[in-house]
């Protein structure tokens, strides 16, 4: 007998009434987590008993699509937030594979529904299909989704979304809640260099120090750091527009600057320096070529200043693309 054989043979099968207790199991876990004020799921939970109402509105002649349409900012957490993770840390794959996909079937039939006339022939079978789908959505994510991850995810993984679901919009008018545990949780304790790797580790992620030279470079800009004390710190490499000799670097930024120029920039730095001003574009030709030169305040998560970056870009592709003279 094979060891496949083998097995096939002595895997355990559990029966209905522990599959019962295990799928209840699961479901107190959610049950504990969508009870804490402000946790991803109890964010998750309010928004689909908004999107729930509204569906019973619309089962009652009361459609509002365009208030319906809002769940995409809910499904885009679910796929930013939570699929992946399942996915590439717990290897659960089902619900990136299945629950995903439909996910963007509903959102994009109901932005094709949005932009239809309501009087064609079909209009009304479609709506009628689409959102039976989104409620029967609902019922995946409460029933099947929602106890799977609470299940799975760790502490600092519910932490983790917590913190990255504050950069998506609000979904229906649900205000999430300030999670006490979660607001404690920061992703940057770490930042700083990585010897052992090798790599310069950021809140936003880790590179080599190549990895970053090269990605800075391959930017179509001309990019220049001045530090708070203005001094000169950083230039891209290649062709520029602006030359930006190496032997500038470690130099005060005024002296860079013809005098005319150089009451402008020290202007602009005093005015970041003092919070006036963030951001400061500058129009140009040279050359020939229409350039933008924007200049912005470079500031800490405290709002202190740490310096000015300075970002020069051709815009003839602008031209180009529009048919501009």
């Amino acid at each position: 007998m094979s060891m496949d054989q083998e097995k096939k043979i002595f895997v355990p099968t559990m029966t209905p009434e522990q599959m019962k207790e295990m799928h209840e199991k699961k479901g107190e876990i959610a049950a504990s987590l969508i009870a804490i004020k402000g946790h991803p799921l109890e964010t998750l939970t309010r928004e689909n008993e908004v999107l729930s109402r509204l569906l019973e509105n619309a089962k009652n002649g009361n459609t509002d699509l365009e208030k319906i349409r809002e769940i995409v900012i809910h499904y885009a957490k679910k796929g930013d937030l939570i699929y992946p993770l399942l996915k590439e840390k717990y290897e659960i794959a089902g619900p990136s594979d299945l629950m995903w996909t439909t996910d963007d079937e509903i959102r994009d039939e109901i932005s094709s529904l949005l932009k239809s006339d309501s009087s064609e022939n079909d209009f009304d079978e479609r709506l009628s299909v689409v959102l039976k789908r989104a409620g029967e959505m609902i019922y995946k994510e409460n029933k099947i989704l929602f106890p799977m991850c609470a299940v799975q995810f760790s502490e600092d993984d519910w932490k983790g979304i917590y913190q990255d679901s504050k950069d998506y919009d609000i979904c229906l008018d649900i205000e999430p809640g300030i999670w006490e545990d979660g607001e404690k949780y920061r992703n940057d304790s770490s930042e700083g260099v990585d010897g052992a790797r090798d790599e310069i580790v950021m809140a936003g992620g880790h590179m080599t120090v190549e990895q970053l030279t090269a990605m800075l470079n391959t930017i179509p800009m001309e990019i220049s750091f001045v530090d708070a004390d203005n001094i000169n710190r950083y230039f891209n490499e290649g062709h520029k527009v602006f030359k930006r000799p190496s032997m500038a670097i470690d130099r005060e930024v005024f002296s860079c600057h013809p005098p005319k120029i150089e009451i402008m920039v020290r202007s602009i730095i005093d005015d970041f320096r003092n919070g006036t001003r963030d951001k400061v574009p500058v129009w140009m030709n040279k050359g020939g070529r229409t350039m933008l030169v924007t200049y912005m305040a470079v500031r800490d998560k405290g709002g202190k200043y740490l310096g000015t970056l300075e970002l020069v870009q051709d815009m003839e592709f602008v031209k180009e693309h529009f048919g501009l003279e």
